[in-house]
């Protein structure tokens, strides 16, 4: 993507947050940025915003130059065309929901403001709702109102903090398609901060990991989840089938075999990888799949691995299963099936079962610095 036609940032500093983030978003996608709390996501946020200056670094919107450490250019907040939307919300309670989005339209001669403000929140779904105040809103509609407040400064950059967390879970669902169906007329970078993961796939085109100020990886939700760059994303993406190896073999039919402390695991050719070279793997849960008691399932000769199933824990309609491999049951083997599919084959503690390993899934990393990984 040309920094001509979005958003471009990269920034360095050591204190008070240390950062060592760069990262692009286009006009029109939404860029999640995840990480634990600490790893200066809402800090980056505050950066784009101008609510906080880096010691080093480049902003660019468009073409603008909102900040260039190098050249002493730094565009005051005020100056910069951004539309932010806060996990608190931040209306103004005295204010309706007409006078909170009218709020932001300074830019607007104030003869065009309340035709335009109805229109952001008819955008939003609130029309009819225009005379009420924050208090007399729902949480949902109340992060809809902070929304249109922020799309009515026209903004060339859109920022999203946690927008989702002070609602409820079925509230949350419901904004999710709501925003989902929203972006698509937006034609502007928005640049979500979460630290939920199924948030950020569901919403983002791209995401961000950040850990301690530092951009690891960014790329396709399903990539950085099933691809990830180190093992140190992996753990951050819950990863939890990650494990160390050695590579045994590059073989036919666009195979390379791991040793898996003793077990021979195939994978996709990654021919990259040296003989004998010691390397982390991980095979996200939607590739373990479960064999079976009544008919052979897809991939039963696939890397099969019996164990001894440890733990079903339901969650709704799912059992997260934990599956202890009988050649290495310190090493457990974590993937969730559909409850029924768990009670069908009589999955509980302590029953023998057999998963196979999907190759298409299996994903070979650099070996880990520190002790063996076991999930």
């Amino acid at each position: 993507m040309s920094a001509v036609h979005g958003l471009d940032v990269s920034l360095r500093q050591d204190a008070p947050v240390s950062l060592d983030a760069q990262f692009r978003c286009a006009s029109g996608e939404v860029l999640a940025l995840v990480g634990p709390s600490g790893s200066g996501k809402s800090t980056i946020l505050r950066t784009i915003a101008g609510a906080c200056r880096a010691a080093r670094g480049t902003i660019t919107v468009n073409g603008e130059t909102w900040f260039d450490s190098a050249r002493g250019l730094y565009l005051a907040p005020h100056s910069r065309a951004v539309g932010m939307v806060f996990q608190s919300y931040a209306l103004f309670p005295h204010m309706t929901a007409l006078g909170n989005v009218m709020a932001g339209m300074g830019h607007l001669p104030a003869i065009a403001r309340e035709a335009h403000a109805r229109n952001l929140l008819e955008l939003v779904r609130l029309s009819g709702l225009e005379r009420r105040r924050p208090a007399e809103l729902s949480g949902g509609q109340q992060q809809r109102v902070a929304v249109a407040r922020a799309l009515a400064r026209a903004p060339k950059v859109l920022l999203l903090d946690e927008p989702f967390s002070a609602v409820d879970k079925v509230t949350r669902q419901r904004l999710y398609r709501e925003i989902a169906e929203l972006r698509r007329g937006l034609n502007m970078p928005v640049v979500l901060v979460t630290h939920d993961l199924d948030e950020a796939t569901m919403l983002a085109d791209r995401m961000t990991v950040l850990h301690r100020g530092r951009t690891l990886q960014t790329g396709r939700p399903e990539e950085v989840t099933n691809r990830p760059a180190s093992t140190e994303v992996a753990r951050l993406v819950d990863l939890r089938n990650l494990f160390a190896g050695t590579i045994a073999g590059h073989g036919p039919k666009d195979r390379t075999v791991i040793d898996w402390v003793g077990v021979k695991i195939e994978t996709t050719a990654r021919p990259e990888f040296a003989l004998g070279q010691d390397v982390s793997w991980v095979v996200p849960d939607g590739f373990v799949v479960l064999h079976r008691r009544d008919r052979p399932s897809r991939g039963e000769h696939e890397n099969p691995v019996p164990g001894t199933v440890e733990a079903v824990l339901a969650i709704g309609q799912t059992a997260h299963v934990t599956l202890r491999p009988g050649h290495a049951p310190d090493l457990p083997i974590r993937f969730s099936v559909p409850l029924h599919v768990a009670r069908r084959n009589g999955l509980t503690a302590g029953v023998e079962a057999i998963v196979s390993l999907l190759a298409e899934g299996i994903h070979l990393l650099p070996a880990h610095a520190g002790p063996a990984d076991g999930g």
